[in-house]
């Protein structure tokens, strides 16, 4: 089970890659920018253009933010 603690860090990753998403950025750097990897880049991409920065949101139980 994910720590609530990490899983608002991984929230907060998921939010940056959007913002740069909207700004045109590729994978690979921002993958390399934020130390995770690109095939994570690419499937938070994915949710994003599917869902919006909704979609980056934590599913999980705990609340990382109003």
């Amino acid at each position: 089970m994910v720590t609530a603690e990490r899983q608002c860090k991984r929230e907060e990753l998921r939010l940056q890659a959007g913002e740069r998403f909207a700004r045109g950025e590729g994978s690979t750097s921002i993958a390399r920018n934020l130390r995770v990897r690109v095939r994570s880049v690419q499937r938070w991409r994915h949710a994003w253009v599917q869902g919006g920065p909704r979609s980056l949101r934590s599913q999980g139980p705990h609340r990382c933010r109003d």
